[in-house]
């Protein structure tokens, strides 16, 4: 019991900075605090003494102002950072070494009882500050969801949704033989080297744009040589007509 005590600790001081020893984790971590208090709701709940587990998650609420269900699961080594405004759902999965940020909402988008309305979270995923996963999906592991994202819909194992609703990155995660995905920690659902994939495309038409520009500028200074007119007179309506049709070619 202590070794798994002390295991969720010391995950916790390689995963937060600010965090100097043990004793400070174990009394000042509200979110290790709610954890810990949802373990025992969660086990009240299961042997069916739910109104006992209800009341346990309200007061782990009142004491760390983190709303946990009793009916959720929750894997080892999660690391609710700050904590404060975090709602989880009552049949969401959350798995081993998960990290979840304050504002954080994990809930649901159908009304009807018995049915997975939560979403469940695989290992080693990120849900960063103000984000929002809504629904009975899976966020695959290593994924991580930026701040104030709106997930709707399933993320792929290591990928990174930002926006809303969130859009699919591709992280650019550490490369060469010493590099191990497992030790690399993204705080806030940040992953180097990314863009959003609407600057990249706003990026790609700017850029098409330019490549077009070009070519109607070359082919002006040929169409003018030819002609034996200077670059800035097109020459006589024909070959302005000619240009024109060049450059709407060119648009298209």
């Amino acid at each position: 019991m202590f070794n798994s005590l002390f295991d969720h600790v010391d995950s916790i001081i390689v995963r937060d900075p600010a965090a100097r020893n043990r004793l400070e984790v174990i009394t000042c971590y509200p979110g290790l605090h709610a954890v810990w208090l949802h373990r025992v709701s969660h086990f009240f709940w299961g042997i069916g003494l739910k109104w006992i587990a209800r009341l346990m998650s309200m007061f782990a609420r009142f004491l760390t102002g983190i709303e946990i269900h009793p009916g959720a699961k929750i894997g080892r080594r999660v690391f609710l950072d700050h904590g404060l405004g975090i709602v989880i759902g009552e049949t969401t999965e959350i798995g081993d070494d998960c990290t979840i940020y304050q504002g954080v909402t994990l809930g649901g988008t159908s009304l009807y009882k018995g049915v997975k309305r939560h979403p469940t979270l695989g290992k080693g995923v990120v849900v960063s500050a103000g984000a929002k996963v809504l629904g009975g999906f899976t966020v695959g592991d290593g994924a991580r969801v930026g701040s104030n994202a709106v997930a709707l819909k399933e993320i792929p194992p290591g990928a990174t949704a930002v926006g809303i609703p969130a859009r699919i990155l591709h992280p650019d995660l550490p490369q060469g033989p010493d590099s191990k995905t497992k030790e690399y920690f993204s705080a806030y659902g940040v992953t180097p080297n990314v863009d959003d994939p609407v600057s990249m495309a706003l990026k790609g038409l700017i850029d098409a744009t330019i490549v077009q520009e070009a070519k109607i500028a070359a082919l002006e200074k040929i169409i003018s040589k030819l002609n034996n007119t200077p670059t800035d007179n097109a020459g006589s309506s024909d070959t302005k007509r000619g240009l024109d049709a060049i450059k709407e070619w060119l648009k298209e």
